[in-house]
């Protein structure tokens, strides 16, 4: 027989609710700043702990980009946080997910970087080297053998338990952590057999974890075939915004976000007006 759900009383929720508002009115409890300030407005300024980021694009719009560049700001923008940096990072290997991080950094081409487009200079090199030093300083980790949503729990689960502690009282104590995963369909479908049930069975997963952990997932995910009709693709028509319906499995998987970011490049589909409030592109 099925144990019955455990209750909670009211009085427990409204006593939790207005410790977190003591929390935040007295700068205890802030939230993660991204360098975006339209983002952090739009958002309970920034990236809050236990809760889902889930950011959508057509390949090569720079979704990995995005994801790095909210890590990296992260430590400069708050640095008064103590947080560390869980990857799963199953579309590219640690290196050349780094060579690109130096790309952006000085400005310089992936194939330049690997002397396939004129020779590195040592004084790029050199640029590169200080970058990596000063990005080792900080606590990031990755995982780059693909796993199933089981195993990507267990994996969290494992190391949640890993970099915590007890506190006097001999309560556990977790320690924030942003953990993204570069992308959703990368994960085995196996033992749900097809790439929506696993995506359902990820989205409780997610939910599950951030409840029990401070965690802020950021999960990147492809789009759908329809954002690329042509009936979309035309100068200052609202389909030329990526919508919710967008996301590839968004009912599995959006019900469990609690912020969604779609990212365009209206260029590269040869806009010169975007959406109905027809924003030029030049």
């Amino acid at each position: 027989m099925t144990k019955p759900t455990k209750w909670r009383t009211q009085r427990e929720s409204f006593i939790e609710s207005l410790s977190y508002l003591q929390g935040r009115q007295s700068g205890k409890i802030t939230s993660l700043k991204t360098p975006w300030s339209k983002f952090n407005d739009a958002t309970t300024d920034g990236l809050e702990w236990h809760s889902t980021t889930v950011i959508g694009a057509r390949p090569g719009t720079g979704k990995t980009l995005i994801k790095d560049l909210i890590i990296t700001a992260a430590f400069k923008l708050n640095p008064m946080m103590n947080f560390r940096v869980l990857e799963f990072q199953f579309e590219m290997l640690g290196k050349n997910s780094a060579i690109r991080e130096y790309s952006q950094y000085i400005e310089r081409s992936y194939k330049y970087l690997c002397s396939a487009d004129g020779k590195l200079t040592d004084e790029d090199f050199e640029k590169c080297k200080a970058y990596a030093k000063a990005k080792l300083q900080y606590p990031i980790d990755i995982i780059e053998d693909a796993c199933t949503v089981p195993e990507f729990r267990e994996a969290i689960e494992d190391y949640m338990l890993s970099h915590s502690s007890m506190d006097k009282d001999g309560k556990r104590i977790y320690k924030n952590t942003i953990v993204t995963l570069d992308h959703s369909l990368l994960l085995d479908n196996a033992p749900y057999g097809d790439d929506m049930s696993m995506l359902k069975a990820l989205g409780k997963t997610v939910t599950a974890l951030k409840r029990k952990y401070p965690i802020a997932f950021i999960i990147l995910s492809q789009l759908n075939r329809n954002i690329d009709n042509p009936d979309r693709n035309e100068d200052g028509k609202y389909g030329n915004f990526i919508l919710s319906s967008d996301i590839f499995g968004s009912d599995a998987l959006l019900q469990h976000a609690d912020t969604l970011i779609g990212l365009n490049l209206p260029g590269k589909q040869r806009l010169n007006y975007y959406g109905v409030e027809r924003y030029i592109i030049n």
